[in-house]
């Protein structure tokens, strides 16, 4: 398992962090997703043979958020 920290901007609010966690948790692989409303951070725990961090990073993208 590996886990990561990224830097997402644009999140505000509680559907923003449900809409992280549901588009994340939902890719095969990902073990945990929790999202930092504050810090603007999501950690994601995850299988790299199962999963890529491309991946993770096009999932949040796809919610309408912007990784850094």
């Amino acid at each position: 398992m590996e886990n990561v920290t990224l830097n997402v901007k644009g999140m505000s609010c509680g559907h923003c962090v449900k809409a992280i966690e549901g588009g994340v948790g939902a890719l095969a692989g990902v073990e945990q997703v929790k999202v930092n409303l504050e810090a603007g951070q999501v950690d994601v725990t995850f299988d790299q043979d199962k999963v890529t961090l491309d991946q993770i990073k096009e999932a949040i993208d796809d919610q309408g958020y912007d990784v850094e």
